[in-house]
């Protein structure tokens, strides 16, 4: 296997075992990166009606992002999920990992959006 094929076949393996680790606080703050400057992010979209939320892809739920108490989070927060969405806490109980099933994106209108889909109608 030469250098290139290797890389790819390392860079497959860390995709899959991020997959299986589910959604995490650093796995946010990376799509952050990514989508800045695109309308992806909520401070860039929350002003045309977006809000933080996430889609369970395997049951279709959307959940609003919101505070470990319940209040509507300004931003995407792994603490106001259900418990059954949780597949990891640390020492002091904070979620910090959720299913891989369950992506971030955005509701507007009670429809959920990707970061890609917000970011498309925030430039237009």
């Amino acid at each position: 296997m030469n250098r290139a094929s290797s890389s790819r076949a390392s860079e497959r393996r860390r995709s899959q075992t991020a997959r299986v680790a589910g959604l995490t606080a650093q796995t946010l703050r990376r799509q952050n990166q990514v989508f800045r400057g695109t309308g992806g992010v909520s401070a860039e979209n929350r002003s045309q009606g977006f809000v933080p939320a996430f889609l369970d892809t395997q049951t279709g739920q959307v959940y609003r992002a919101c505070f470990a108490d319940g209040r509507p989070a300004p931003m995407h927060l792994l603490d106001g999920l259900p418990t059954a969405l949780v597949i990891a806490r640390d020492a002091g109980g904070r979620a910090t990992a959720i299913r891989p099933s369950v992506m971030a994106g955005f509701l507007r209108d009670d429809r959920f959006y990707t970061r890609e889909q917000a970011a498309a109608l925030v430039l237009h």
